[in-house]
């Protein structure tokens, strides 16, 4: 199907230029969203009359799009979620819920603006773009963790080993029963007793 942009489309094209693209895409994306016309040429020509408005209203959207952007560049944001002893989270974090996060801390965004080329499925800093307007798009960096203060762990740089603490306690527990050679002190010192006590049996 040949349609003709109503803005600029990542990878297809600018305001204005007739492509052709899959009748899937252009039904299911392009024309619902008012994001693209059939390439008639009834079409074309209601265009070209509007195309001075089309590009003004675009060009207020980018500015708006780029203060906001401004703002958003750069910024870090908390989710908390559960998650094993391994780090994996107990589901993973979608579009939806970035968006949420988003728009809790006070810039509004849907689902739709986030890029997700991966589910987030484990804990850790992940960066990942927002799209604010088809020409301007900024960088975020989620920081997904069991707590708060896990999280602030992590963005100082300091990398969360789950489960770190009850492998040190077990070492500290076996250390214990270890003496300076790493020889078991207690079974040494049980030998010798049963040594001591066969001599003065003899």
């Amino acid at each position: 199907m040949e349609v003709v942009l109503l803005e600029r489309i990542e990878r297809l094209g600018q305001m204005g230029d007739v492509v052709r693209v899959k009748d899937g895409f252009a039904r299911n994306f392009l024309l619902p969203g008012g994001k693209a016309l059939r390439a008639t040429k009834a079409n074309l020509a209601q265009f070209e009359a509007q195309r001075a408005q089309l590009e003004a209203q675009n060009l207020e959207r980018k500015g708006e799009a780029s203060i906001v952007g401004d703002k958003l560049n750069g910024e870090q944001f908390i989710v908390i979620r559960q998650a094993s002893d391994t780090g994996q989270l107990y589901g993973s974090v979608s579009t939806r819920d970035i968006a949420e996060t988003i728009t809790e801390n006070g810039f509004t965004i849907v689902r739709n603006q986030v890029i997700l080329d991966r589910p987030i499925k484990e804990l850790g800093l992940s960066d990942l773009n927002i799209r604010l307007h088809p020409e301007v798009t900024v960088s975020i960096t989620l920081n997904i963790a069991r707590s708060a203060e896990e999280a602030e762990a992590q963005a100082r740089g300091e990398v969360i080993r789950p489960g770190y603490e009850d492998e040190d306690d077990e070492e500290l527990e076996a250390s214990e029963f270890l003496d300076d050679d790493g020889d078991d002190a207690d079974a040494e010192e049980s030998t010798e007793e049963a040594s001591d006590e066969a001599e003065k049996e003899d």
